[in-house]
């Protein structure tokens, strides 16, 4: 079952400074609605304090996070080492989106590297962290970020991202509305 925190401690903070992807995972309220669960790279997230996370969020296919956190606040996000002793970190808490045009996001948006394709910020206020052991989660090797969503934003330039977020970004996958409209 691995251990229990109340709180972000030193060496937790420390194991996700290392780490060079993560995970978030969330759903609707409906039990018939789906699960949504992303993978997340290029130095997006930050830790605020021992219980406030936050991580940029770029334009994507979809955003089924917004519309999940604006529908039940609940987000789950896993850390697990690939590289060096294994561990797994899972944070549990309530979520919201900041947009660019939130008085929030003149706050946030200082500690991170912002892309064109930056869509949204997204904050937890963690109430839970679990470590567990992470036996199973094979060594892979980094080799670097991808910059394929940065050359895909200058090619659609401002307007193009803003009628793509209007198309593929408006609700969910299940109906929901996102934050983003």
């Amino acid at each position: 079952m691995g251990k229990f925190f109340d709180e972000i401690l030193v060496a937790h903070q420390s194991f996700i400074k290392k780490q060079k992807m993560f995970f978030t995972a969330s759903a609707p309220l409906d039990g018939c609605g789906h699960v949504n669960l992303s993978p997340k790279g290029m130095d997006c997230f930050r830790v605020l304090s021992p219980n406030r996370v936050a991580y940029m969020d770029i334009v994507g296919s979809g955003n089924e996070t917004s519309a999940h956190l604006l529908e039940n606040g609940r987000l789950t996000i896993m850390f697990c080492a690939f590289e060096g002793p294994p561990n797994i970190l899972r944070l549990y808490g309530k979520g919201y989106t900041v947009l660019p045009s939130h008085d929030e996001w003149q706050e946030l948006a200082p500690h991170f590297k912002l892309q064109l394709a930056t869509r949204q910020i997204i904050v937890a206020d963690i109430d839970k962290v679990q470590t567990s052991c992470g036996f199973s989660v094979p060594y892979y090797e980094y080799t670097g970020e991808r910059n394929q969503a940065q050359q895909w934003a200058e090619k659609k330039g401002i307007d193009g991202l803003e009628a793509y977020k209007e198309q593929k970004n408006r609700i969910s996958i299940d109906g929901l509305p996102t934050a983003l409209f």
